[in-house]
């Protein structure tokens, strides 16, 4: 359930002191542990090393993410990939069409630079 509008926003008044009249490119990453945080438009600018339960991951704060929660962009779970032995074959014919794919394109424009000469 989400926070009550009477209540407002919760933004840390301690993050909010750390970054009062600091310029955002002179400063460098502010840990916090609130993840819980709401961003502002004061945040704009910054970098937050936002707590995981393990490291501080740096979320730097643009105009997009005004009004979510600092947590959302610092995940506390590592995905591991899906699938086994199939899955991992189908990456490798990927990889192997990715790199052919390239191979030509680099053939075709080394045939389209001697043509032109």
């Amino acid at each position: 359930m989400t926070r009550s509008i009477k209540k407002g926003v919760y933004v840390d008044e301690r993050l909010l002191k750390k970054i009062a009249g600091k310029n955002p490119l002179n400063t460098g990453t502010i840990k916090t542990w609130k993840r819980a945080c709401v961003i502002s438009p004061d945040m704009l600018g910054f970098t937050f090393g936002v707590y995981n339960g393990k490291v501080h991951v740096d979320v730097f704060v643009t105009e997009d993410m005004v009004g979510h929660r600092l947590g959302e962009f610092s995940p506390t779970k590592k995905f591991t990939k899906h699938g086994g032995k199939m899955q991992k074959e189908l990456e490798q014919k990927k990889m192997e069409a990715e790199i052919n794919a390239a191979k030509g394109a680099t053939a075709a424009a080394a045939d389209a630079k001697g043509s032109k000469k």
